[in-house]
Formats: structure tokens, C-alpha cells, sequence
């Protein structure tokens, strides 16, 4: 059974009622992202409030974080208010297709998104949303976020290998161009299987790194993935 909590070195995540747990997606997102020009953040289906509050703990900005499951934004906002940085984060119990802040546009638009689109649903309708991308599709996702990114903003996504290459085509439908893409592999010997995606409304030549996690043997982290994560992982 998942435990009731998380605990980083600067917050906790309480996740008990929320229908998907901190994972690993999330805290390499949360690290990964670039924040180095970002006065307003949006996190699109905040969950836990995870990314948010690591943003929140590496830079400046003003976030706004949206959830559309009663559940999880209830505890999204335990979560924040629990934290250091609770007068900088401001949840929403919204979608993002109902989601129009007037003229507000964001430096840094960042999703850790439902990708799952063919495969057997989860008989738990949170969970189930939590993971498959019948309620936020490829088109609702990148409509919303060409409305609310700024002129020279980032749009930061997390996907599995297929469904980002999938998604890259889909984005330029929309304006919005890859720039960079994060490889990652769990093990040095893995096929790639996650990419962080980072988009712009400018179109240019992509730059591509990697990130291995592991060495051979579970638990023996790469110095790099511990170089990204130490300032969160209790264990680094």
C-alpha cells in the first residue's frame, strides 16, 4: 500500500486521497523545468500540488495551479498550505478547458498530463481520469495552452516516448514548435522511455540530451539524476 505522505527535504505531500501518488515523473519534471525567466507559472492538473510547490521552492514566481477532481484539489491545497511558499501558490478546482483568467498570460505553462488514450480504463473514475486523456486531449491541452502562454513563454510536458512523438506533430498544428527534448531511460540498457518536452511559439532547431536514472542494479542512482533531484529527495 502507498504511504499517506511523501516527504522532500523542504515540504510534505500528503497523496491519501488523491487518485495517483508522487512518482517519478513528476519530481523529474519538477526539477527539470526551466524556471530561469518565469514570473508566472500555470501547473495544468495539479494532482498533490507536487510540481507546484517544487517550483515554488526553486524560484520566485507567482503559480497558479489548476485541478479539475474535487478530491485531489482539496488536498492539493492541504498540501500548499502546509508549505513555505503558500502566498505565492493559488489553486483552482478547474479544468482547463473552463479556465479563462482574463488577460493573465503565463511565463511557464507545465503539465504532467492523463497520456493513456487505447488502453483498458480504470474501473475508479479518478483514476481512471488521472491517467487517460478522455477528459484533457492532445487538442484541449495545446488549444488552451497557445490561449494562455505569453509571446516568449515555455510550454513543459512529460510523456512516454511514443505519445510525445506523437504530441511534437500535433503542437505544430497549434503553433507551438519543440525546442528541446529531455531523453530518459531507467537504466543504461533501457530503450528511452519518458521525454520532457519543452515548446515555444517560436520554431527552432531542437536540442536533444539524456538523462539515464540508474546504473545496473535497482536504487543505484546516476550521478546525474542525483545531481537534478538532491534538493528534494530526502535520500540524497
Amino acid at each position: 500500500m502507498a504511504n499517506n505522505y511523501f516527504k522532500f527535504k523542504q515540504f510534505t505531500i500528503f497523496q491519501d486521497k488523491c487518485a495517483f501518488k508522487v512518482g517519478t515523473d513528476g519530481v523529474l519534471l519538477g526539477a527539470y523545468a526551466d524556471v530561469s525567466s518565469a514570473g508566472k507559472i500555470l501547473d495544468i492538473g495539479t494532482g498533490t500540488g507536487l510540481i507546484a510547490l517544487m517550483l515554488a521552492q526553486r524560484c520566485e514566481a507567482i503559480i497558479t495551479a489548476i485541478e479539475p477532481d474535487q478530491e485531489s484539489f482539496n488536498q492539493a491545497c492541504t498540501n500548499i498550505e502546509g508549505s513555505n511558499w503558500k502566498d505565492r501558490i493559488k489553486a483552482h478546482s478547474i479544468s482547463l478547458q473552463d479556465f479563462f483568467p482574463g488577460d493573465d498570460k503565463f511565463d511557464l505553462i507545465i503539465t504532467n498530463p492523463p497520456y493513456f488514450t487505447d488502453s483498458l480504463k480504470n474501473p475508479d473514475p479518478g483514476k481512471a481520469a488521472a491517467r487517460h486523456n478522455f477528459l484533457l486531449g492532445n487538442d484541449d491541452l495545446l488549444s488552451g495552452t497557445r490561449r494562455l502562454l505569453s509571446e516568449d513563454g515555455k510550454f513543459q510536458i512529460i510523456l512516454p516516448y511514443p505519445e510525445g512523438n506523437v504530441f511534437i506533430a500535433a503542437a505544430t498544428g497549434f503553433d507551438l514548435y519543440c525546442n528541446n527534448i529531455l531523453k530518459i531511460k531507467p537504466l543504461p540498457t533501457s530503450e528511452i522511455r519518458r521525454m520532457v518536452l519543452t515548446f515555444s511559439h517560436e520554431r527552432k532547431k531542437v536540442s536533444e540530451k539524456y538523462l539515464t536514472i540508474e546504473h545496473g542494479k535497482r536504487h543505484e542512482f546516476t550521478e546525474e539524476y542525483i545531481n537534478l533531484t538532491r534538493d528534494f529527495y530526502l535520500k540524497f
